[in-house]
């Protein structure tokens, strides 16, 4: 692999983005396990193991019977929880050092006289547990990981390169605008043209004003039942030239949240004698025949779907309002039937004429 395609391979993001994961899960693994390993401590001694537990008991039976401590019974008796009992049923078969007496004593300094014997189990052998090494790290199985993930990051790269060489073997040979290979002597002595671009439309209003004199973003969330977003439009040097917004025009259902199924966009000229209004519905609203006779009084009716662009003209202003997010909700009402979230864009230009 040369160092043209090692630089190729460098800059593409998602090459990157998968190295420096692996990587960070190889630091990850190596701080974890072996510069800080986790280590418990504070534990209360319900969570020791049985004979563990056994130990304490006979050391806590010992010293608060000595000592003639009861505080000292009943924290132990305690911080052993529901295994108290069995502990102690286990430390009466056998009591070991302590005497009759002693557990008898601290059984009724805790109240719990009842705890039953176990039958002893003739020539039971003394649970062992596992021995478990030094808290250290187990550089073994550290090692194994930091090998499997070389591996992988190798397998990675290898499968990169031979499927970038498959590539550029599969790719046909690059045409000119003529159909014909540039080895074909084409360059010879004849002159070669660019193709020219394509045109593209833009509107007077965009082609005088890159930018918008106003721009904004409203966003609607179930269960918002007042939404109603109003802006104000404004002129460069600050001359008051309108209002837009975006309000609820209809629901459908009862009960509360209302459940929105069309939404107003609206465009205020100040040298307009009318609003300009139009309405994006549901899917379930467009195909509605009674709301859209209900809706249409308002203004075109629109249907909503994500990244779909509604204009509104006054004599002076142009707006664009762009769906930027939207989500149907879900329940009892039919489906695509009202918005769970619904994020439009708006973006007020001056008309050219506006501008003489």
């Amino acid at each position: 692999m040369n160092s043209e395609k090692l630089k190729k391979y460098l800059e593409d993001f998602r090459i990157m983005l998968a190295v420096g994961a692996v990587i960070g899960l190889a630091l990850g693994l190596v701080i974890g396990w072996g510069i800080w390993p986790v280590q418990w401590t504070d534990l209360a001694p319900y969570h020791l193991r049985p004979d563990l537990r056994e130990d304490y008991l006979r050391m806590s039976i010992y010293t608060s019977t000595s000592v003639g401590n009861v505080a000292i019974a009943q924290k132990a008796w305690s911080e052993l929880g529901d295994t108290a009992e069995e502990t102690m049923a286990e430390v009466r078969n056998q009591p070991g050092y302590l005497s009759d007496g002693q557990i008898s004593s601290f059984l009724a300094a805790v109240g719990a006289e009842k705890v039953e014997v176990l039958p002893e189990i003739e020539e039971t052998a003394p649970q062992v547990s596992p021995e478990i090494k030094g808290s250290g790290p187990n550089w073994l199985l550290l090692g194994g990981l930091c090998i499997a993930l070389v591996a992988v990051i190798a397998g990675v790269a290898v499968f990169l390169y031979l499927r970038s060489n498959r590539t550029q073997a599969e790719k046909p040979e690059a045409l000119d605008q003529h159909g014909m290979p540039p080895e074909a002597g084409y360059d010879q002595g004849m002159p070669r043209h660019s193709p020219e671009p394509e045109s593209v439309y833009v509107p007077a209003f965009h082609a005088e004003h890159t930018e918008p004199v106003a721009q904004f973003m409203t966003t609607y969330m179930l269960g918002d039942d007042f939404y109603d977003d109003s802006f104000s439009i404004d002129s460069p040097t600050g001359a008051f030239l309108g209002e837009c917004g975006v309000g609820i025009s209809e629901t459908v259902g009862v009960g509360e949240p209302k459940r929105v199924t069309a939404f107003e966009i609206w465009l205020f000229d100040k040298d307009d004698i009318q609003t300009v209004t139009k309405v994006i519905m549901s899917g379930y609203a467009y195909q509605d025949d009674k709301l859209q006779l209900r809706l249409e009084s308002k203004g075109e009716l629109v249907l909503a779907e994500p990244g779909k662009k509604v204009l509104l003209e006054t004599a002076t202003l142009q707006l664009e309002a762009r769906i930027i997010d939207m989500e149907y909700g879900e329940g009892a009402a039919p489906d695509l039937s009202f918005f769970d979230r619904l994020t439009l864009e708006l973006a007020v230009w001056p008309k050219v004429a506006a501008l003489s």
